[in-house]
């Protein structure tokens, strides 16, 4: 019997891996009844990341409320593994861009405080490991907004505190660290990327990630510079770092301020969820995503996914709800436009489960 890997990413502000899974999966069950189906929901360090560990290896959820990206109170979720020696915290669940409307959408002011709060609650839990899952962020502050919340001190030439948010940073004179928390130097900071972008440049965290956040050209290089400030002050060594860019340069103030050590999210997640084991085993590899473009191959989870399938023969398939006019097929063999397919008012979950028939009814 063929066996298939169904293994997609969560369709950002539209399903969750794990709605995103149970929907291809039952579209491919109705396409090719005959195939034995290998479901694992996906995640890269980005949303998705507390469900897909707290599956694979068990643990508990804890909810707390934190300021969201502009300071509204959000009630946000982070898991606890090894008997609650491990922390795993999304950043999107309190910074993310899920948080807020599109016409609410300003990384110039957006903070990651709320992170900050999520990570500060895990120390005084006494966890040993925090797993931090950068992705899907609305913020672009270099991961200031959280580290204030540790209690480091970011202030101007007059020596006052800067407000939150990217922009101020352009006033940046010196970072206080003495009253950082007292645990945050003794535990392990693992800091999950979904992609390997540096902090600066074009395909750094302002560029190319800022006009999702609502960043205009204009504020884009007020962003930028605005980092370049903060490289500048703090460690300009350490901005070309591969994932310093991630969540709108939340790599970059973790790795340099708080001793973070900046990991594959695809590659932490794929461990606890044996995914080379289960790979082996398989025939063809099914992934998908809400938008397929050159992100997908900047070290995200369906592309690295892909890239491992393809080194060991297997057939891969993106099913993606849109694809970016141009984007090269890179390692997959298929990549379906689930939008492409959809009957008319479909549900993004109908879309895809409909994509799912159409592909194996052809495959099979």
């Amino acid at each position: 019997m063929s066996r298939w890997l169904v293994a997609p990413q969560e369709f950002k502000g539209t399903l969750t891996a794990a709605e995103a899974a149970a929907a291809l999966a039952e579209g491919l069950r109705q396409g090719a009844p005959g195939v034995e189906l290998d479901v694992a929901p996906l995640a890269d360090g980005g949303p998705g990341t507390v469900d897909a560990l707290l599956a694979g290896v068990g643990g508990e959820r804890v909810t707390c409320t934190v300021p969201g990206p502009f300071g509204a109170p959000v009630r946000a979720t982070y898991g606890l593994l090894d008997s609650g020696r491990t922390a795993v915290i999304e950043m999107a669940a309190a910074s993310g861009l899920t948080l807020l409307a599109p016409s609410e959408r300003d990384p110039r002011r957006a903070s990651t405080e709320g992170t900050g709060e999520l990570m500060r609650a895990a120390l005084e839990r006494g966890c040993e490991r925090l797993i931090l899952g950068l992705g899907g962020s609305a913020t672009n502050d270099g991961g200031t907004g959280a580290l204030m919340a540790l209690g480091f001190r970011f202030v101007d030439a007059q020596g006052a505190p800067l407000p939150p948010g990217g922009a101020a940073l352009k006033r940046l004179a010196r970072v206080d660290t003495s009253g950082q928390h007292p645990r945050l130097s003794k535990v392990e900071l693992l800091v999950a990327t979904d992609v390997t972008a540096p902090l600066l440049g074009p395909d750094g965290a302002s560029y190319l990630f800022g006009p999702q956040k609502g960043a205009g050209e204009a504020t884009v290089i007020e962003l930028e510079s605005a980092l370049a400030r903060l490289a500048e002050v703090v460690a300009p060594g350490l901005a070309q770092t591969p994932g310093a860019g991630a969540a709108g340069g939340f790599g970059y103030g973790l790795l340099a301020l708080a001793g973070g050590k900046i990991v594959s999210g695809y590659e932490l997640v794929a461990r606890t969820l044996r995914l080379s084991e289960r790979l082996a085993a398989a025939q063809a590899v099914l992934t998908g995503e809400g938008r397929f473009d050159r992100q997908t191959a900047l070290g995200k989870g369906p592309g690295s996914l892909a890239r491992e399938a393809q080194a060991l023969g297997k057939y891969t398939v993106m099913f993606a709800g849109a694809v970016a006019p141009g984007t090269n097929s890179g390692p997959f063999d298929k990549v379906v436009e689930v939008s492409a397919l959809a009957p008319p008012g479909a549900s993004h979950a109908e879309a895809l489960r409909h994509a799912g028939t159409w592909w194996a009814a052809q495959r099979w």
